[in-house]
């Protein structure tokens, strides 16, 4: 029986639009199926929104600043959310043309707007129609992640699904969870005006200790209540209000986000007559994107973490190779860089400092530390707060590294390039501009310089200056 297309692509999101967009490219015959709309919930529930909301956000923040620094001599200001909105939604029209349909099907491939499912292992129905690829690929991405929690569902609750579109800043807010979203939309929301208290057990709980004592001291010090140890018992209406039972304690609340992790969206697939194996953390694949049907690949959100952009955007183009050619290339999470758009930003590649000494041993892992108030560029923008930590052997071999403060993401790239070509901690020393943010690396560079300067080198050195000033 002759198949219908190359490829079909479940799911238009991230990991879904790139294998789409390469695979038409390359001259296969591509269906994308989505039952929403293109550009996942990156684009509509997710990183867009929620950057362009921190933005915001932010501007409000410097105003503050402006006043407290004598720059402004009045503080009143009338904040307008509408603006807020419209922000958000101009920013996802812009990108969101990118992702629209036409564009996928200018490239040749068949777009449909639609669910569908497995009936067997090599077959798939849609609206009616059973069809058949030489492969498939999963892509169906995450959802929000909802806890059991009595009562809460009767009071109401928000999500990132549902944040991005609030027509007023409510005046208390509580957040569920201290993971990288409650973090960056409790800070957010501070800023705007709430009052915002944050119920977790743990503030990011998967970063380097020293980093997030940064972050969360700023959040503090602009008024984030953090109630940690205590998960929310119970959730009830009074009058207008929403009371959280935390601990002993109660907390009235006007509105909450729930901010508790991502489930994969397995639903309505039909895995079991597709034979392919799943667990509720998603998907199982092998290091080649592979599920336990041959023909059938999963990427993305849906096979778990970490669900990230372009980590899914990565895995897409791992699994389109490995979907219609030979399923040859492997996934690696080694050089992942990771941001949390907290003010500071919190940003992360490789081993962090407790997983680096488990790993090689204290003896064989030099940590160099460069405090961002030695950078002169973050001393004239007063944003002083923060390091540049990055993790090496002896021998400089770059094991990883952590960066707290001011644009901090921003300085990733340089170091997973220095990585990915096995480069040494030295080779971050090369000339940055003055003044820049980019200075911090070459400090960092400079110390294991320093570190690795031995006495005998010293002495040849002052034997040497003796010399020449006869």
């Amino acid at each position: 029986m002759p198949y219908d297309y190359d490829l079909v692509v479940i799911g238009g999101g991230a990991a879904g639009l790139v294998v789409t967009s390469a695979a038409a490219q390359l001259g296969a015959k591509v269906l994308l199926v989505e039952k929403h709309r293109l550009g996942g919930d990156c684009l509509w529930a997710g990183c867009v929104p929620s950057k362009s909301l921190i933005h915001q956000a932010r501007r409000l923040q410097d105003l503050r600043c402006a006043f407290q620094d004598g720059l402004i001599t009045s503080p009143s200001w009338h904040l307008n959310p509408t603006a807020i909105c419209r922000h958000i939604q101009q920013v996802q029209a812009t990108i969101a043309r990118h992702d629209a349909p036409e564009r996928f099907q200018s490239l040749g491939a068949e777009v449909v707007i639609g669910q569908g499912s497995f009936c067997d292992p090599q077959t798939f129905s849609l609206n009616g129609r059973a069809i058949r690829a030489r492969a498939y690929v999963i892509a169906t991405g995450s959802r929000p992640r909802l806890p059991g929690i009595p009562g809460l569902a009767e009071v109401g609750f928000l999500t990132n699904e549902q944040v991005f579109g609030l027509d007023r800043i409510p005046d208390r807010l509580g957040v569920i969870g201290a993971g990288p979203m409650g973090c960056e939309l409790a800070q957010a929301f501070a800023r705007l005006g709430s009052r915002v208290s944050v119920v977790a057990r743990q503030v990011l709980p998967k970063q380097d200790a020293e980093a997030v004592a940064v972050v969360a001291a700023q959040l503090q010090q602009e008024g984030v209540e953090f109630l940690l140890g205590e998960r929310v018992r119970a959730v009830a209406s009074q009058g207008a209000a929403k009371v959280m039972q935390i601990g002993e304690t109660h907390r009235e609340v006007d509105e909450i986000l729930l901010a508790c992790g991502r489930i994969p969206n397995l639903e309505g697939l039909g895995l079991e007559a597709a034979q392919v194996a799943y667990t509720p953390a998603g998907i199982q694949v092998n290091a080649h994107l592979q599920t336990s049907n041959p023909r059938i690949f999963a990427c993305g959100d849906v096979i778990g973490d970490p669900c990230l952009t372009h980590v899914a955007a990565y895995e897409g183009a791992v699994a389109l190779v490995n979907s219609l050619l030979f399923p040859l290339q492997r996934v690696s999470y080694r050089l992942i860089p990771q941001v949390i758009f907290t003010d500071p930003e919190l940003a992360q590649v490789g081993y962090g400092q407790a997983a680096a000494v488990e790993r090689y041993g204290a003896a064989q892992v030099l940590i160099l530390k460069q405090d961002f108030a030695g950078v002169d560029r973050a001393q004239t923008e007063a944003s002083p707060k923060g390091f540049a930590k990055v993790l090496c052997r002896p021998n400089g071999q770059i094991l990883g590294a952590t960066l707290v403060g001011s644009r901090a993401g921003e300085f990733l790239g340089e170091i997973v390039l220095a990585m990915k070509h096995q480069l040494p901690v030295t080779a971050l020393s090369g000339i940055h501009a003055y003044p820049t943010w980019g200075e911090v690396l070459g400090k960092v560079a400079l110390q294991f310089r320093r570190q690795n300067f031995q006495p005998w080198q010293q002495q040849i050195l002052k034997g040497l200056w003796q010399w020449w000033r006869r």
